[in-house]
């Protein structure tokens, strides 16, 4: 009996001592699941950081110059103003500044409405 408990107690002193120079797989998986989460945000960074690049390039290549820019671009309610405005008399210049336009834009529309008159016969 005495013999069991011996070598009961020396194979458990043994585990514990192989315990240490086994490798923990679940250790390994978890500093394996650490570096590829560490690449996918890094991954995800870079590609976002592309995409931003993309479309401020899009949206720079998009926008047409203030001074290209057609009239019937611009917003209804502006031409409006710009055509109450010139009926009070005020000029083209002035116009142009507080409508955020160009002078030459305030001329096309200008240009249109008096268009648009003569076609309606007013």
């Amino acid at each position: 009996m005495n013999g069991l408990i011996i070598g009961l107690a020396a194979s458990g002193a043994a585990f514990i001592f192989l315990s240490f120079f086994i490798k923990d797989k679940q250790r390994q998986l978890q500093k394996d699941l650490e570096e590829l989460s560490m690449q996918m945000l890094q991954e995800h960074y870079q590609i976002n950081k592309k995409l931003k690049i993309i479309e401020e390039e899009l949206l720079i290549s998009d926008v047409p110059s203030p001074a290209s820019a057609p009239a019937a671009s611009v917003n209804q309610i502006i031409q409006s103003q710009v055509i109450a405005l010139f009926n009070q008399g005020i000029d083209l210049q002035q116009i142009a500044g507080q409508s955020s336009l160009s002078v030459e834009q305030v001329k096309k529309i200008l240009a249109m409405n008096q268009s648009s008159r003569r076609d309606a016969g007013v």
